[in-house]
């Protein structure tokens, strides 16, 4: 018995490891009170329970990456059968494109960043006009997602930006290139290099959180933007084409007031907007570039060709559909690793590290998914908005689904609701042209005014948790009140593009 509290303070302590104690208590509250609601109440309202903290879950993710805790709630339902493992299993398998898109296609991505990386060099060093390169980083954050996956992107515009800082931060703490070096400590730096030091930080915050943006502007465009829009897709057996053809008329017009909202901010400077790059920052960002160059050999400029020319095969192979999104994702793995000489089983391991927790946390979703169609949980509110004239129901959709995926997570709620109005199609409920038109409402309101919290974009919430944000200083906060002009802009030029354009 002496001990028996240790051990147990031992488990507790593990128990979803250093998150705060109040959060672990929340959770195992979770855990004891479902049953027992379960029991006494029905599953109806268990199930609906269960819907709301696994949102909290999802709301709560840096506190705690939301598989485990998420994962935890989605078990015990199945164990108290608010859905059964056939009927998880069920909705996995329908989901399959997704999963292989996030399996593949981020991987695949990853071998191009060599490329991707070169192209937003250049960009900061040859642009010098802090406007026009804020539109171009939107603008090319826009491209890249609407090709390839704005996670990708993101982890490409991290990793420029602390290559960037390490150098520079490098350079005037005095350490020698062949030594380690701590770019988070700044006791060796004199005065005047603080203050260039901060001014390079806001630099490069505006950039990054343009880019993020950019994601999401180019992320709601396409079959492969995001991988809600893949599931989306599949429900309405949209091909890549046809997919951007029908979200056009939100999309474009969304696009084209984020990038006015860009040019704005950078010549107003609000919102923590405008900064400059200090002249002698980015001298020593120059020089370093050249020194690069330079030791470049004949090897290094083939990988760089090489992954040119298997991006623009990428772009062919999904614009004509030449095969399952995840399938031309493996197909960019097999050439690029087998093309630059990557055959070693770790450094194709790396590949997966960024995509396979999402994949994971997914699958959870689905089961919870699961649930909402066992229990016919939504069904009410999908009949609410049914009921209502055909001209309001996008709108409400937009919003309904905006708010939502503000507070939780974007693929979440679009998987739920997707299946619902596919339901009410299936079930003669709904023509064919208003299920398209709810289609696009659904997507376009997940899509745009998630960018308001991180919570509601994977590629803004990866940002946050990345190397980069203590550098920069980027919190929670400051990330939304960046991100508010362009959450204003694009969650009403998505509505009234809704209401009167589709």
């Amino acid at each position: 018995m002496s001990n028996f509290r240790p051990f147990m303070q031992a488990v507790y302590s593990n128990f979803l490891g250093h998150s705060p104690s109040w959060y672990k208590q929340l959770i195992l509250a979770f855990l004891i009170a479902n049953p027992l609601i379960d029991l006494l109440l029905g599953p109806v309202v268990s199930g609906w329970l269960l819907i709301f903290e696994f949102i909290f879950t999802l709301a709560m993710a840096l506190k705690c990456y939301p598989l485990q805790p998420g994962g935890l709630l989605a078990m015990e339902a199945v164990i108290i059968h608010l859905s059964e493992p056939s009927h998880v299993y069920d909705e996995i398998a329908a989901n399959l494109p997704v999963i292989l898109l996030l399996m593949f296609m981020v991987a695949g991505i990853y071998f191009m960043k060599g490329m991707l990386l070169f192209v937003f060099t250049k960009l900061l060093l040859n642009v010098r006009n802090k406007t026009a390169l804020s539109l171009l980083f939107t603008l090319m954050g826009a491209v890249l997602s609407a090709f390839l996956d704005a996670l990708t992107v993101t982890a490409v515009l991290i990793s420029s930006a602390v290559g960037f800082y390490a150098i520079y931060h490098r350079v005037v703490s005095g350490s020698h290139p062949d030594m380690d070096h701590d770019h988070s400590n700044d006791d060796n730096l004199h005065e005047d290099h603080r203050m260039e030091l901060d001014e390079f930080r806001a630099f490069l915050r505006s950039l990054l959180m343009h880019g993020a943006v950019g994601t999401a502007l180019g992320g709601v465009s396409t079959l492969v933007g995001e991988p809600q829009n893949l599931l989306i897709g599949e429900k309405m057996g949209w091909h890549f084409i046809e997919f951007f053809i029908n979200v056009a008329p939100v999309s474009m017009p969304v696009l084209i007031c984020g990038l006015l909202t860009t040019v704005v901010l950078e010549k107003t400077g609000w919102f923590g907007y405008g900064a400059r790059i200090p002249q002698p920052v980015f001298e020593i960002l120059r020089e370093f570039d050249e020194q690069e160059q330079v030791s470049w050999g004949f090897k290094e400029k083939s990988e760089l060709y090489i992954q040119f020319a298997v991006a623009l095969f990428l772009i062919l192979a999904l614009a004509f559909h030449l095969a399952e999104v995840g399938v031309i994702g493996l197909t960019v793995i097999i050439l690029l690793t087998s093309l630059n000489g990557v055959t070693e089983e770790h450094r194709i391991g790396r590949a997966f590290e960024e995509a396979l927790p999402f994949t994971a946390l997914l699958v959870v979703f689905f089961t919870i998914v699961s649930v909402i169609h066992d229990q016919h949980l939504f069904t009410p509110v999908i009949e609410a908005v049914l009921a209502q004239d055909l001209r309001s129901q996008p709108v409400m959709f937009f919003i309904a689904n905006g708010l939502l995926s503000a507070i939780s997570d974007n693929v979440f709620v679009a998987t739920v609701y997707i299946n619902e109005v596919a339901s009410a199609f299936e079930a003669g409920r709904i023509s064919r042209e208003h299920f398209d038109t709810l289609a696009i409402a659904i997507n376009t309101g997940t899509n745009l005014p998630s960018v308001a919290t991180p919570n509601g974009q994977a590629a803004f919430l990866f940002l946050l948790t990345s190397a980069i944000a203590p550098l920069i200083r980027l919190s929670y906060m400051r990330m939304v009140i960046m991100a508010l002009p362009y959450t204003i802009v694009l969650s009403g030029t998505g509505l009234l593009s809704v209401w009167y354009l589709i």
